[in-house]
């Protein structure tokens, strides 16, 4: 028999996509880590930022009030 006319199983086949997705899956799930991590620091900076922002903004136009006594 030649190479040519040996007949492909379904184990071979199935296997050799488990080779090719195994190491897929691994780059994806490093890179979906690394995205988790990023996304929740932006997150994070955003809120701080926000609340900063905010608080000055209030300090800016809050009303002062003063009493005097006579």
């Amino acid at each position: 028999m030649s190479p040519a006319d040996e007949k492909i199983t379904r184990d071979q086949i199935e296997g050799k996509f488990r080779e090719i997705t195994g190491g897929v899956t691994d780059e994806v799930e490093g890179a979906k880590s690394q995205a988790l991590a990023i996304g929740l620091a932006v997150v994070v900076v955003s809120v701080a930022a926000i609340y900063l922002l905010g608080r000055r903004r209030g300090r800016r136009r809050s009303t002062v009030v003063e009493v005097r006594r006579i």
